[in-house]
Parts: structure tokens; C-alpha cells; sequence
């Protein structure tokens, strides 16, 4: 696990433990327990875990997103299509939805991919090492409808 993952996987447990309320309280739990961390680096780990600040009647603070019951499951219907050609695959979304349907492929991580870079409708899906793009599309095609299957 990389420092980074650590690192979140300590804020995740800060937060889940405790009511804080700015970014400057988070920063000072993670020092206590011997992550230093700037708060730029903080906000994209807040980014990253879904963590969002919320005001309740006992105040303001943070809190973890409720995850879904399967991470992909929330892309049925977001996703139009997705072909392939020999160096990538291409996944089509409804318009907007494509910076959504890229962070859950990324967080979900399945094997085979390198990363994603998403537009408006259309994310790009980098094969890692030596899979071939056809052979990803098949997968992808494959936990799109399984997970979209179940949440239905």
C-alpha cells in the first residue's frame, strides 16, 4: 500500500470516527497519528474518498458519501456503448455523465486497466501491459451489464 493509500485510508477512518469540520482539524488528526499532509493534498483525498462537508443540526462537518452496493452498479443507463480498436477502448456515455462513469471504472479498479481520461461523453481506456483492447472491451461490456443487472 503507497503512502497515499494509507494516508486516505486514515482520513477515511478520521472521518468515520469523528465529527470534524474544517480541513484544518482533519490536517491536525492526520498529524497526531503521523501523516503530514498539505491542505491541497487533503482536498484531492477528500475528492478522491467522495468525502463531502454537510451541516447538520449538530453542525457543520465531513462525511464519507454512502457507497453504493456495487461501485458500478450506478452506471446503468450512463453508459451508450463501447467499442474498441487496437491500441484503446472507447466507452460512450449519456452527455455529461463520462467524468462520473471514468471515477467509478478508476475507483473500482478492474484489472486491465492503465487509467482513463473522460470528456464530456466519451472516456478513453488505456489497456495495461500487454491486454489487448478488444479483449478489455469484452470485459467492460462484461461488468457494465453484470453490475447494471444487478442494481435492477
Amino acid at each position: 500500500m503507497s503512502d497515499a493509500e494509507r494516508r486516505r485510508d486514515a482520513v477515511a477512518r478520521l472521518l468515520r470516527g469523528k465529527k470534524l469540520g474544517t480541513q484544518e482539524a482533519l490536517l491536525a488528526a492526520l498529524a497526531s497519528q503521523g501523516f503530514q499532509a498539505t491542505q491541497a493534498t487533503l482536498s484531492r483525498d477528500l475528492a478522491r474518498l467522495g468525502a463531502r462537508r454537510v451541516s447538520r443540526p449538530d453542525g457543520h462537518f465531513y462525511e464519507l458519501a454512502a457507497a453504493p452496493a456495487s461501485g458500478l452498479a450506478a452506471l446503468r443507463g450512463l453508459v451508450v456503448g463501447v467499442e474498441a480498436n487496437r491500441t484503446l477502448v472507447v466507452i460512450r456515455t449519456a452527455v455529461g455523465a463520462a467524468t462520473v462513469v471514468a471515477q467509478a471504472i478508476d475507483d473500482a479498479r478492474p484489472a486491465g486497466i492503465l487509467g482513463t481520461i473522460a470528456g464530456d461523453d466519451t472516456i478513453f481506456v488505456a489497456p495495461e501491459g500487454d491486454v489487448a483492447p478488444a479483449r478489455l472491451k469484452a470485459r467492460l461490456e462484461e461488468i457494465l451489464a453484470a453490475e447494471g443487472a444487478e442494481a435492477g
